[in-house]
């Protein structure tokens, strides 16, 4: 291309763009991050042209993220202001990024913050990104792994923890909030906290204090498949992590950040996609403006396509029309955002606030990791919350509690107040020689055992494979197994209940292998369920796998994981005689469920349960009647 053509084709971006793009969703802000490397190309007008026009032609876009440096890559200010006039003119609203990696590929090296260039480098960048844009957001990689030399001498004699936190948190206000608003005091600096929340104080990222010092936080919600993925997170993370966020900085989660990587089938990220808004986030962040680009191929259709699934991998493939006639053949990544975000719109205005079963971890706390995600996976709709809450009647805690120096007294207060506690096995072995045998005399033995068959009253149920629980141990009729796991001629609690003081604790035995709670079979798992969730105005009964997202105005969804069809039930109150499908507008009646309270009594009205099927990898969603 001549320089007079370029100098033309550049002047008239200036210009008010009139291509027609897709509608705006009425309940969530979509973006897209762009990398250092794409916002360097668009230096080229042509390049730019070409991608934004096939991007946005498949998926509304509200806002992109231009990203000013990534692996020593600066990008120059000529580039960055010629983007920005080209997206402000199509309409969408521009804000910059940054990745403080020094070689992503080298194991997401990062910058040294004890390093004295380093400092001035990170300053630098946060002081150009501030010039061009009143709003910019940091990549997954504001932490350090450095060992070097300089920071094994600064650490001194504190743990990895401590000395990480300090400087991170210290390197947040010096060399990137305090410069950057130096620079343009309008500037609104976010910090996006990747998924791995579980590990952050090791790395330093402060959970606890950065938040506040930031003027908002994002949530990467990417998650991938667990079995090709060297972080092996479960699905409901992608929820679960938002919620957990939110109540972190209450309306300061600014939304969620989901990538293509790691996903064997299409319906795994468009999963990903619809799970971050199922939590409400109010924006969906797409990585990146490369990734969305890249083009769809047969081998993205799983397996289980043509069974009337949520994400319709077929009907995604066929062409559209826009506003002005114009007929779009969907060609990439772009369009399976577009339909999963499309069919999510039209009804995720219509829930409340989620709600959950709350589980308390403390700031900085390790223990069981991630460990929630996995009972999600098993029907237990979970609300994480790093306060102990101490107004639920029910609450989860599992070994991240033993964090807080205090959880023993504050377990006491919970049941002196006629309120449950649910331990998991995990932290009873913490906390049993803490206090906790004032309580109840139960303990971890230190034994494991494997176990494949499970007793619930008089009933038994065989599993399908043998899982290893801990072998819990209590004094006979002084507190009560539930629901017991069996090995030959001996048995654990699988879920135990000790009364005291008006109040229940009861002890859940985790497997080893946390997966291994949705091979539990369908009726044990529900039985648990019953228990531990019996506050919620949901419960599920249905096998592992299937997932339970409740919100406080009656609403609820109900999503399989499994790669089968699945017939599945919900136990709702008495009150309630019927659910309402609120896509379909299907009316489903509860039938009448009897519980023995006493074995000396007859059987009394419990619940009403309501009845449907699932497709794979599927959701329906609800409303009570």
């Amino acid at each position: 291309m001549s320089t007079l053509s370029r100098f033309i084709l550049i002047a008239a971006l200036a210009i008010p763009a009139v291509t027609t793009t897709l509608t705006a969703y009425e309940n969530f802000k979509i973006a897209v991050y762009s990398r250092a490397y794409e916002t360097a190309k668009m230096a080229d007008p042509v390049w730019l042209e070409e991608r934004w026009t096939r991007i946005s032609q498949q998926v509304h876009v509200d806002k992109i993220y231009l990203e000013t440096h990534r692996d020593t890559l600066i990008v120059d200010d000529a580039t960055l202001e010629m983007a920005k006039k080209f997206f402000l003119a199509h309409g969408v609203q521009v804000a910059g990024g940054i990745t403080f990696t020094i070689d992503e590929p080298n194991r997401f090296q990062t910058f040294c913050y004890s390093n004295p260039e380093h400092r001035a480098k990170a300053k630098q960048i946060a002081e150009l990104t501030a010039r061009h844009f009143d709003e910019f957001i940091l990549d997954d990689f504001f932490f350090t792994s450095c060992k070097c030399d300089l920071c094994v001498n600064a650490r001194g004699n504190r743990s990895w923890t401590d000395y990480r936190l300090q400087l991170m948190t210290e390197a947040a206000r010096d060399l990137i909030i305090g410069p950057a608003k130096a620079v343009n005091p309008r500037v609104k600096v976010v910090i996006k906290y990747p998924n791995w929340y579980d590990h952050f104080q090791t790395l330093g990222f402060n959970l606890k204090d950065e938040p506040i010092m930031f003027d908002g936080i994002h949530t990467g919600t990417e998650t991938r498949d667990a079995d090709v993925s060297a972080q092996h997170l479960q699905p409901y993370h992608g929820y679960s992590i938002v919620r957990y966020f939110e109540n972190i900085s209450p309306g300061r989660n600014g939304g969620g950040w989901v990538d293509t990587y790691g996903s064997k089938y299409m319906d795994r990220y468009a999963e990903q996609l619809w799970l971050t808004l199922f939590a409400k986030a109010r924006e969906l962040t797409l990585f990146d403006f490369r990734l969305v680009d890249d083009p769809l191929k047969p081998e993205l259709r799983a397996p289980w396509q043509g069974k009337g699934t949520s994400f319709d991998y077929d009907a995604m493939l066929a062409p559209f029309k826009l506003a002005d006639g114009t007929v779009v053949k969907p060609s990439t990544y772009a369009r399976a955002v577009g339909v999963t975000c499309e069919a999510v719109d039209k009804f995720i205005g219509k829930l409340g606030r989620p709600i959950g079963l709350k589980s308390y971890k403390p700031y900085h706390s390790s223990g069981e990791e991630f460990l929630q995600n996995f009972l999600g996976m098993a029907g237990i709709p979970i609300d994480l919350v790093p306060e102990f809450p101490a107004n639920e009647e029910t609450i989860l805690l599992t070994a991240q509690a033993a964090e807080d120096s205090t959880i023993v007294a504050k377990i006491e207060a919970q049941l002196r107040a006629k309120k449950n506690v649910i331990i998991t096995s995990g932290l009873l072995k913490l906390l049993q020689d803490r206090g906790l045998k004032h309580i109840a005399d139960i303990e971890d033995s230190g034994r494991v055992a494997a176990v494949k068959k499970f007793t619930v009253g008089q009933q038994v149920f065989d599993g399908q494979k043998s899982i290893l629980i801990p072998e819990i141990t209590y004094r006979t009729n002084d507190s009560w197994e539930l629901v017991s796991a069996i090995d030959g001629d001996n048995g654990w609690p699988l879920l135990h209940d000790a009364d005291y003081a008006g109040g229940h604790l009861f002890v859940l035995t985790i497997p080893e292998n946390f997966s291994d709670l949705s091979e539990i079979p369908a009726p044990v798992l529900s039985a648990v369920r019953k228990v531990v969730t019996a506050k919620l105005p949901v419960q599920l009964v249905a096998p592992g796998k299937v997932s339970l997202f409740l919100y406080d105005n009656d609403t609820f969804i109900v999503e399989s994981f499994l790669d089968e069809p699945v017939n599945v039930q919900v136990a709702v109150g008495l009150d309630r005689p019927a659910i309402e499908d609120l896509l379909s507008g299907e009316t489903i009646v509860g039938e009448i469920r009897t519980a023995v309270l006493r074995w000396d009594a007859a059987p009394v009205p419990e619940k009403r349960v309501m009845s449907f099927s699932l497709a794979p990898h599927s959701y329906r969603v609800f409303r009570l009647k």
